[in-house]
C-alpha cells in the first residue's frame, strides 16, 4: 500500500463521531500519527483505544478561543510539529427561518464558525513557521453553495467556511496548503435528523477515503460525491431569477 501519511502528525478536530471518526480510522491505517480532538472525552478515548498507542487525545471545545490556542500549542510541543490540521467539528439542527431557535442557532454558529476562526487563529503561526509547509483543511458543505429551504443556520455557517477558506488560500497559499472539504449527504448522526429524501447519500467510510485522497491532491476543494456536488455547483452558477425559481420548488 502507498503510505504517504506514514508518521505524519495529523490533528483531527471533530474526531469523536461521523466523518471525523471514520477519517481517523482511515488515516491511522495509512500510517499517520493522530492528535484526536472533540468535546466528548469518552468517545475519543474509545477511538484512541481502538486505533492503538501511536495516537493521543486532546479534549477540546473550539468555541473557547483560549483553550483552542493552548491545545494547538500543546500538540505542537508534544509532537514537535503538526503536518496537517483538519477542522471537521460541526453541529446541525434543521430549522425554518421563521421558526429559529435562537439559543440553538448561537450554539451552531459557535461550533461551526467561531470554532473555525479560533482554530485558524491558533494554528496559523505554527504552520507558517514550519518547513516543509503544513496543511489546513476546513470542512464546509455543499449546503453552503446556495441558500436552500430548511437549511438554516447550518447552511449560513458553511457558506462562511467556504468564504474563510477562500480568503486563507488567497493570503497564505505560499506558506500553507489550504484545503476546502465540501461533502454532500453523508450518513451520520447529523443527517439522521433530516426527514426529507437525501440524494446520493454515502457512508462515512467513503467520505473518509475521499478526504484522505483529496488532501494529497493538488486542488483546493475536495467535494463528493461528484454526481451530486456538480449539480449544485451548476445551480450556483445560474442567474438568481432561475436558481431561486428552482430552489423554491424544493420548499
Amino acid at each position: 500500500m502507498n503510505r504517504p501519511y506514514q508518521d505524519q502528525i495529523v490533528w483531527i478536530i471533530g474526531a469523536s463521531s461521523g466523518i471525523g471518526y471514520a477519517l481517523a480510522r482511515e488515516l491511522s491505517a495509512r500510517g499517520a500519527i493522530l492528535a484526536l480532538s472533540a468535546r466528548r472525552k469518552d468517545e475519543l478515548e474509545k477511538l484512541n483505544d481502538e486505533l492503538g498507542e501511536r495516537h493521543s487525545v486532546f479534549i477540546l471545545d473550539t468555541a473557547n478561543a483560549e483553550t483552542t490556542l493552548r491545545t494547538a500549542q500543546a500538540i505542537r510541543a508534544a509532537f514537535g510539529r503538526i503536518d496537517r490540521i483538519i477542522f471537521l467539528a460541526a453541529a446541525y439542527a434543521p430549522m425554518k427561518t421563521d421558526a429559529l431557535d435562537i439559543v440553538a442557532t448561537k450554539g451552531i454558529v459557535d461550533i461551526n464558525l467561531t470554532g473555525a476562526f479560533n482554530v485558524v487563529h491558533a494554528v496559523l503561526p505554527i504552520l507558517k513557521a514550519q518547513q516543509p509547509r503544513g496543511q489546513l483543511a476546513l470542512c464546509g458543505s455543499v449546503a453552503g453553495y446556495i441558500g436552500l429551504p430548511n437549511g438554516q443556520p447550518y447552511s449560513a455557517t458553511k457558506a462562511a467556511i467556504i468564504n474563510l477558506a477562500e480568503s486563507l488560500h488567497a493570503e497564505c497559499k505560499s506558506s500553507i496548503d489550504i484545503k476546502l472539504i465540501s461533502p454532500g449527504f453523508v450518513r451520520t448522526a447529523l443527517t439522521d435528523k433530516n426527514n426529507f429524501k437525501m440524494p446520493a447519500m454515502i457512508e462515512p467510510e467513503q467520505a473518509a477515503t475521499e478526504i484522505a485522497d483529496g488532501l494529497l491532491a493538488q486542488g483546493f476543494e475536495i467535494h463528493f460525491p461528484k454526481r451530486f456536488t456538480l449539480f449544485l455547483k451548476l445551480l450556483r452558477l445560474l442567474p438568481y431569477r432561475l436558481s431561486q425559481f428552482l430552489t423554491r420548488k424544493l420548499n
